[in-house]
């Protein structure tokens, strides 16, 4: 079988925890942040896991992680 490539897209946007999940970050943080709530920003900073549903999608783009 010759080498899979990994999906540079993916890996800058998703880590793998140590049970095997992924995590990642929140969208909605790069621009127009004037009309946003210093509470809904303040939100956004936090990590979250992807949803159940995504695994098999991501763990193909990141075959070797």
């Amino acid at each position: 079988m010759p080498k899979l490539k990994t999906n540079k897209g993916a890996a800058k946007r998703f880590k793998k925890t140590g049970s095997g999940k992924f995590k990642r970050s929140s969208s909605h943080l790069n621009h127009i942040l004037t009309k946003k709530s210093s509470k809904r920003k303040r939100q956004l900073r936090k990590s979250s896991l992807i949803a159940e549903g995504d695994m098999k999608s991501v763990k193909k783009l990141l075959p070797y992680s």
